[in-house]
């Protein structure tokens, strides 16, 4: 449920709803930098761009039933209380969140972005972006949240959940905002890899840069895949370098990062199948853990 006003912003001039930039703003050390990402693609893209703050129901009820209870005083007086507390925490938890969608307005206008929307809600972050999923051209979030501010391990509890949820683009911010030169492209032939090569091919977005495009695997299924994808990025006039990578996926994919200074890496997001990547272990999570890049997913 929405609280706050623009909610449904129209672009300005007009009068419609264009697909936007959705950044996810909490009290995390990620959320600079997920404006300033934010900004560069809304920027780059001629896209508007909306900023989210989500309040997330209590899992714990500050009110609890008493009855029954001996030695507790006067329950009425007591529940009383705890509902005036409760109602206080609520207010104190909007203010809070108006404030961080004002600092993050104000630094996204300052990078560039033209009058930034600003949106709060009361709903799991995957509800939320899933109620908001037609309106979004890329989501853009840190990869731990604000309850785990002072880590650097780990995803965040929600990640997982909004990367399987929803069917766009997914910008995960891991590090401070640096303009991107170099992007990887992993590519494996999954229906998601496909998606992730026809929006690189496609978008706006990627025409400047340089393309690293990498398969793992077999030599000839590899070779075969990146002749495949070569071809099409070539012809969407794209400056790509195709490599055949062996080994272990993701420490190969970590590596050809590290090596050729990627900035950007695109791919595919888990499989169709939960079972499998709960036994086998996602390669979509292990890079979330590993890479110390940015990862743009698809699924």
């Amino acid at each position: 449920m929405a609280i706050s006003n623009s909610d449904n912003n129209p672009v300005p001039g007009t009068g419609a709803t264009a697909p936007l930039i959705l950044s996810c703003i909490d009290g995390s050390r990620y959320t600079g930098s997920v404006c300033d990402y934010s900004a560069w693609l809304a920027d780059n893209l001629g896209a508007p761009l909306k900023l989210l703050h989500n309040i997330e129901r209590s899992e714990v009820p500050a009110v609890t039933d008493f009855t029954g209870s001996i030695g507790l005083g006067s329950q009425e007086e007591l529940l009383e209380e705890l509902t005036a507390l409760e109602q206080q925490r609520a207010q104190l938890l909007v203010k809070q969140g108006k404030l961080m969608l004002q600092a993050a307005r104000s630094r996204v206008e300052a990078a560039g972005v033209q009058q930034a929307m600003t949106c709060q809600r009361h709903d799991s972050l995957a509800e939320s972006v899933v109620e908001l999923e037609d309106s979004i051209r890329v989501l853009v979030l840190g990869i731990r949240g604000e309850e785990h501010a002072d880590s650097d391990k780990g995803l965040g509890t929600q990640l997982e959940t909004v990367v399987r949820a929803l069917h766009k683009p997914i910008l995960v911010v891991n590090r401070e905002f640096q303009p991107p030169k170099r992007i990887m492209l992993a590519y494996d032939g999954s229906e998601a890899a496909r998606k992730a090569l026809s929006l690189v091919a496609q978008s706006p977005l990627f025409q400047p840069l340089s393309c690293h495009l990498v398969s793992v695997g077999p030599e000839d299924v590899a070779q075969k895949l990146l002749a495949q994808a070569s071809a099409e990025l070539d012809a969407a006039g794209l400056a790509v370098t195709a490599s055949h990578l062996e080994g272990n996926p993701v420490e190969s994919l970590i590596d050809y990062q590290a090596e050729h200074q990627i900035d950007l890496t695109v791919m595919g997001a888990f499989s169709h199948n939960r079972l499998r990547d709960l036994l086998m272990g996602s390669i979509t999570a292990k890079m979330l853990l590993k890479t110390r890049q940015p990862l743009l997913l698809l699924r």
